[in-house]
């Protein structure tokens, strides 16, 4: 069976995240997205753990856990959580944020006894640890070889391993003899499979993706997600899938255009100005209106740590496919700001209920049985979304990325009524 898993999210003890965001929340919207598993996110919270306790009940067969009200539902959570450890190499202050995967709360519990020496573990839903990577690996992994760790969002440029910011040039770098237990990187928003194919020192791990949701809403939560096929989803079955490589069993990622991504360019927020890596350069890496240093994107930092051309594909991994959120692909059509409007809710419940949930209609849903539902040029934009036949105007500095569903509505630039941006020919 056809598994869609997203292994990182968070729950409302973390910051700027949804107080809604309950286990029972995230089980109903996590059904209506497609998502056969989940991550609780936050285990080494001790309130949410103590909650996750009182609302989720083990299934023995898969060693993943349920609501305890809903028994006989198929949607499952996996106990995980995001760390983020704080440590000085070479007169450097590291922040590097990290994923745990853990098979049992029990287990959760004694990796919280362990991990609660170095930091408050309830002063944040993603606390923040005085300790270094490979400490924090090796203190894991001795507790359970079932256990699994990998770096959150590896190209972010804070608080990720390969972070403009504060990163590191390698994983070996950062996890040093522990790199031995690193099996996987998250890609995050703002990178996919070919930009870190582009490197070759990164062959050998497994590359997931993963939302890293602060809310509930369809639009968040599984907007990317590790798709397996599976006899039946297990703990152990995800784990090993993923540790091995097994491209039988792990089939492929889903992924947002990593130029929708907040990172994706390099650029000013403040001034409107986003650049290309070639542009940015050329400008060594300035801003032209404010003279100060420009954010590095993401498209920049790899391209720095390369050693293989744009457009090279790595042969024998999991494959992967862009998508964006629906919610995301009505609010383009009918040119709203906001998914959550009821305009934009009444189009979404109408596809969701034809086809059972997200994921069927993005991924699944035939051109002619989703115009019987909704306007046939949206029904269109929805198979130019899967087929890789839209524009995304890339986002920086923490702005997000701008979709153009249909060329020849594209103009050459940004909308006007969000945020412009400016390139380097605006200056020339």
């Amino acid at each position: 069976m056809r598994v869609i898993a997203d292994l990182h999210i968070h729950s409302r003890y973390s910051r700027a995240t949804s107080e809604k965001m309950s286990a029972e929340e995230i089980a109903r919207f996590a059904k209506i997205k497609g998502l056969h598993v989940v991550g609780t996110g936050d285990s080494t919270h001790p309130a949410w753990l103590r909650e996750l306790k009182e609302n989720l009940v083990l299934d023995s067969e898969t060693r993943l856990y349920k609501l305890a009200k809903e028994p006989n539902s198929l949607m499952y959570f996996m106990i995980t959580s995001e760390v983020s450890t704080m440590f000085t190499f070479q007169n450097n202050v590291k922040k590097i944020h990290h994923v745990i995967l853990t098979p049992t709360i029990e287990t959760a519990e004694q990796i919280n006894d362990r991990l609660t020496r170095y930091g408050d573990l309830a002063a944040d839903g993603r606390p923040t640890l005085n300790m270094d990577a490979p400490l924090l690996v090796e203190e894991v992994m001795a507790l359970s070889s079932e256990n699994m760790v990998f770096p959150a969002h590896a190209w972010t440029p804070w608080f990720s391993v390969f972070g403009a910011f504060n990163g590191f040039d390698s994983i070996e770098d950062c996890y040093q003899d522990m790199t031995k237990h690193i099996h996987a990187l998250e890609t995050g928003l703002s990178s996919d499979p070919p930009m870190n194919w582009r490197l070759s020192v990164l062959d050998r791990f497994t590359l997931v993706s993963n939302s890293d949701s602060h809310s509930f809403w369809p639009w968040r939560i599984g907007r990317e997600a590790n798709v397996f096929e599976l006899e039946k989803p297990s703990y152990r079955n995800i784990v090993e899938a993923i540790r091995l490589k097994d491209t039988g069993r792990f089939r492929f990622t889903i992924e947002t255009d990593p130029a929708y991504g907040k990172y994706h360019w390099t650029g000013h927020r403040n001034c409107h100005v986003s650049l290309s890596p070639k542009e940015a350069q050329k400008l060594g890496n300035m801003c032209p209106v404010c003279r100060r240093m420009l954010t590095k994107g993401v498209e920049q930092r790899v391209e720095e740590l390369a050693d293989r051309p744009f457009g090279f594909k790595l042969e024998g991994v999991a494959g992967f496919i862009r998508l964006l959120p629906l919610s995301e692909i009505i609010c383009a059509f009918l040119g709203v700001d906001s998914p959550s409007t009821q305009k934009v809710w009444s189009v979404y419940n109408s596809l969701v209920g034809k086809f059972g949930n997200e994921y069927s209609v993005l991924l699944d849903a035939p051109l002619e049985e989703l115009d019987k539902v909704v306007d046939a040029k949206l029904a269109d934009a929805i198979v130019r979304v899967r087929e890789g036949k839209i524009r995304v105007i890339p986002g920086y500095d923490g702005v997000y990325g701008q979709l153009v569903l249909f060329e020849e509505n594209f103009s050459g630039k940004a909308d006007p009524e969000r945020v412009q941006q400016m390139n380097l020919s605006d200056f020339m």
